[in-house]
């Protein structure tokens, strides 16, 4: 399919990207697992471990209820420093496609923005590894990876990326 991915697949693609970002952007999280297929997975894991083969991640929801349940708990019982996001993609591009998904890289850029004083920082970069179904029009993560460049995260991630 990817040779056969049409324009309007292509942009149903990006579409799908930007809405995931903007939800996270716009702190409509409890919107983020809507975006995942039925069972749909939502990892993140370090660069440096999945090139040593290492599988260890820092989130793994293994469907929209694990999301959703992640989401809930950052409203409710997690303490952190109130905070924002604001997403910079670029570099898109279907790579190719097996049993009915296309891989899909995308780069990204994570922009922290703190409440309490409004200063900004770069709080994470990598990219995203996606499989993505599209059905009747509409495309859905059936796999939404994102790899991190850093070893670590220098902070709790309490919003996903």
């Amino acid at each position: 399919m990817m040779a056969a991915a049409s324009e309007s697949v292509r942009h149903l693609v990006e579409d799908l990207l930007h809405e995931w970002a903007r939800r996270i952007d716009e702190d409509r999280l409890e919107a983020l697992a809507e975006l995942l297929t039925a069972d749909g997975s939502y990892r993140i894991a370090s660069r440096y471990n999945l090139d040593r083969g290492l599988q260890l991640s820092v989130i793994h929801c293994r469907g929209p209820a694990q999301l959703r349940d992640r989401i809930t708990s950052l409203r409710i019982a997690n303490v952190y420093e109130p905070h924002y996001y604001r997403h910079i993609l670029s570099g898109v591009q279907v790579i190719g496609e097996s049993a009915g998904a296309l891989d899909v890289r995308t780069n990204y850029m994570v922009v922290r923005i703190m409440e309490h004083d409004g200063v900004s920082s770069i709080f994470s970069t990598g990219q995203y590894r996606d499989r993505v179904v599209v059905t009747d029009g509409q495309a859905r993560f059936a796999e939404r990876l994102v790899v991190f460049d850093s070893k670590a995260i220098d902070t709790l991630l309490a919003i996903p990326l």
